[in-house]
C-alpha cells in the first residue's frame, strides 16, 4: 500500500477496460487520478466507482489543443502532475486490401499521434515537479504483426520507438519513460470476438488463457512505483508467454 503516495497520475482512456482498472490499482496505492476520455458517458460512473481523489476530464487526445488544456487543468486541479499513462487506443481492423483510408487515419490518429499530443502536453508539466514517468500502451502485435491490423500494428511500433527516444530525451528531467506491451485481454475490444476465436486466442499463449486488466494495471503500477526506479527505455511484454 501507498506505492505512489502523494502522486498524481493522467490516465488517458481510464474510463473502462485496462484504463479504469488501472486507476482503481493507482487510487489504491494513495495517488490522486485524473481520468482522460473522450466517452463521456461513463464520467458519472467513474466518478461514483473511483471517489474523491479521482476526476474525469473529458478529452479527444487526437487533438492537441484540447490536450493542451486538459493538462493545465489538471495541474491547476491538482497541483501537480507525476505520472502520465496513455493508454487510450481503439482498433479499425481490415486486411490491407480492405482497409480504408478513414480506418488507417482514425487509428494513428488516437493510437500514435494521441500519444504523442500527451506526452508533449504533460512532460514539461511533469518536469517542473522535479521528475516521474511516462508509460505507453503498446502491444505485443507490434513485435510480430497480425493479420489485419496494419493500421494498429504501424502505430504500437511507433509507440515502442518513441519511448525509446523519449527515454534518451527525458532522462536529464528525471523522467522516466517506458511501455507496456499487453497480449490478449479481456476488455470491451474482445467482447465481440466468437468464443471459439477467443479460445484459440488463449491457446496461442504458454499460460493458455486470457490476461485481465488487472494483470496491466499491476504492470503499470511497478514502473510507475519507485520500485523501478532505474528503468527506462524498455518495452515490457505482459502476454502470458505470447511472444519470447
Amino acid at each position: 500500500m501507498n506505492r505512489l503516495a502523494k502522486k498524481v497520475a493522467v490516465i488517458t482512456g481510464g474510463a473502462k477496460g485496462i484504463g479504469f482498472a488501472t486507476a482503481k490499482r493507482f487510487l489504491e496505492e494513495g495517488a490522486s487520478v485524473a481520468i482522460w476520455d473522450i466517452d463521456v458517458s461513463e464520467s458519472k460512473r467513474v466518478a461514483s466507482d473511483l471517489g474523491k481523489n479521482a476526476k474525469f476530464y473529458s478529452v479527444n487526445t487526437a487533438d492537441f489543443e484540447e490536450v493542451l488544456k486538459a493538462a493545465e487543468q489538471v495541474k491547476s486541479d491538482f497541483d501537480s502532475i507525476d505520472i502520465l499513462i496513455n493508454n487510450a487506443g481503439i482498433t479499425r481492423d481490415a486486411s490491407l486490401k480492405k482497409m480504408t483510408q478513414e480506418q488507417w487515419q482514425q487509428v494513428i490518429d488516437v493510437n500514435l499521434t494521441g500519444v504523442f499530443n500527451c506526452t508533449k502536453a504533460v512532460y514539461p508539466l511533469i518536469a517542473e515537479n522535479g521528475g516521474g514517468c511516462i508509460l505507453n500502451a503498446a502491444s505485443v502485435v507490434a513485435h510480430n504483426g497480425n493479420f489485419g491490423q496494419t493500421n494498429y500494428v504501424a502505430a504500437k511500433a511507433g509507440v515502442i520507438g518513441m519511448t525509446k527516444t523519449w527515454a534518451r530525451e527525458f532522462g536529464r528531467k528525471g523522467i522516466r519513460v517506458n511501455a507496456v506491451a499487453p497480449g490478449f485481454i479481456q476488455t470491451e475490444m474482445v467482447k465481440t470476438v466468437p468464443e471459439e476465436i477467443l479460445k484459440g486466442m488463449a491457446a496461442r499463449s504458454s499460460l493458455v488463457r486470457l490476461g485481465e486488466p488487472i494483470d496491466i494495471a499491476n504492470a503499470y503500477l511497478f514502473l510507475a512505483s519507485d520500485e523501478a526506479r532505474y528503468i527506462t527505455g524498455t518495452c515490457l511484454n505482459v502476454d502470458g508467454g505470447l511472444v519470447f
